[in-house]
């Protein structure tokens, strides 16, 4: 890591405002007071202070679509590119009712340091649009999607802006963009979206990935804090693919995953859960209502177990000012993109709790996302062994670069994450000039 980038030159300090806690659960405003501590840390120039606290671009479509009754809705629909000074813009689509252009600014500006973090030559962005997936058909969700995608069209590309699943997507519906926008270019483009089927040239590993990432960046943690990931104890919130895939690999490590949790419900088991049955449970009935491998608790319950590792991995601003003080963890791997709320980090530094953000806990799943945006281009496709073994090089590589930063600038671990990405992206902005 190229420590000197860190000594930036500047025309006067930053000094953001302090009080940026009116709305906790912003999380546009919990991104950006993160923001702001990194940025006075760097003494981040005005001028690019300016132009990384404002997204590029920020697209609000209307998607009428025929629904099977005959009825026409109109959803709408939002791309957001945050910066794509380091490259394409790289992001997730999620499908969901709360979904809200706050959000999507948010989780845009996230991507930008996620994938300057570990150092990929993307830029940040994300999308969105309001619906309920659970209560649509499959012919539905596909007249969604793609009159979702003919509305950004002119945002994507593979050189330009390259989605992902998120939220309620899947492989299926980054099929369905990626042969529209083929049909409207006229030819097919496999690298305009990553976390599509196999056999249309997503990578292999890429479904473990976020998981997987969690599970590296976990086992580093715990070895930095003198303890081992064999016999460490675990609960896991949010039970989907990063959650269930981290439980299951952390487990397959030799941890005891003793609490695991989705929307239907949370579960407990002293003695470990098995895994195992727990994902079979899940792919059969679409929940954990009705597991019957531990004893049912209390939601909230499972955030303040004492454990070694919690790891977060559902959605945004479940750990909060009201449950922090509760929290009993040794450390906090974020699978999720902010579970934290700003408000809530001095909380948890004042307990000694060890967190791994999100920015870099999750990262591994953009990291294979750019290891099949690599392959789709070039036509040459890797195995699952080399995806792991280069996925595991990229997060051990980076999670040292984020430790010794915090331990350099006796910051923690989510501001030594801040100010390494912003470092690199600012950099960028200054080597390129302000075009005019």
């Amino acid at each position: 890591m190229a420590i000197d980038l860190l000594r930036l030159p500047t025309d006067s300090i930053v000094r953001p405002d302090k009080d940026r806690f009116l709305n906790e659960e912003n999380p546009f405003e919990a991104m950006m007071s993160r923001f702001d501590r990194a940025a006075e840390l760097l003494d981040l120039e005005p001028g690019i202070y300016k132009i990384l606290r404002n997204p590029e671009k920020q697209l609000i479509v209307s998607v009428p679509v025929m629904m099977d009754n005959g009825d026409v809705e109109v959803f709408t629909g939002y791309r957001v590119l945050y910066n794509t000074s380091r490259g394409p813009a790289k992001g997730g689509i999620r499908f969901d009712l709360n979904v809200t252009l706050e959000e999507v600014k948010a989780l845009a500006a996230w991507m930008t340091w996620k994938c300057a973090v570990v150092n990929l030559p993307f830029g940040g962005a994300k999308g969105g649009v309001i619906c309920d997936p659970l209560s649509m058909s499959v012919g539905e969700l596909e007249r969604v999607t793609r009159r979702y995608t003919k509305g950004i069209i002119s945002l994507l590309g593979p050189d330009t802006d390259v989605p992902a699943p998120d939220v309620n997507t899947n492989e299926r519906v980054m099929a369905w963009l990626m042969d529209t926008y083929s049909m409207h270019v006229g030819r097919t483009e496999n690298a305009v979206t990553t976390g599509k089927p196999v056999e249309m040239g997503g990578s292999l590993g890429r479904k473990e990935a976020t998981g997987r990432g969690c599970m590296l960046v976990t086992k580093e943690a715990l070895t930095h804090l003198g303890m081992d990931l064999n016999g460490a104890t675990i609960a896991v919130q949010g039970f989907g693919n990063v959650g269930s895939i981290a439980a299951r690999l952390m487990a397959q490590q030799g941890a005891k995953v003793i609490g695991i949790s989705d929307r239907a419900g949370a579960f407990y088991n002293a003695k470990g859960i098995d895994i195992d049955a727990a994902i079979k449970h899940v792919q059969q009935h679409r929940s954990l209502e009705g597991f019957t491998g531990g004893d049912a608790i209390d939601a909230e319950e499972l955030l303040t177990l004492e454990v070694d590792v919690l790891v977060p991995a559902a959605l945004e601003n479940v750990i909060t000012t009201k449950n922090a003080p509760r929290i009993r963890a040794k450390v906090i791997c974020e699978g999720a993109n902010g579970p934290t709320t700003a408000a809530a980090d001095p909380i948890l530094d004042e307990k000694g709790i060890f967190v791994i953000p999100d920015i870099l806990a999750n990262a591994g799943g953009v990291t294979v996302s750019y290891f099949e945006w690599v392959q789709d281009r070039m036509g040459y496709f890797w195995s699952e062994a080399i995806v792991n073994e280069r996925l595991g090089d990229i997060m051990t590589r980076s999670f040292g670069d984020v430790l010794q930063l915090s331990k350099q600038h006796r910051v923690n671990m989510r501001t030594a994450a801040y100010m390494l990405s912003i470092s690199r992206v600012a950099t960028v902005h200054r080597l390129r000039g302000i075009y005019a």
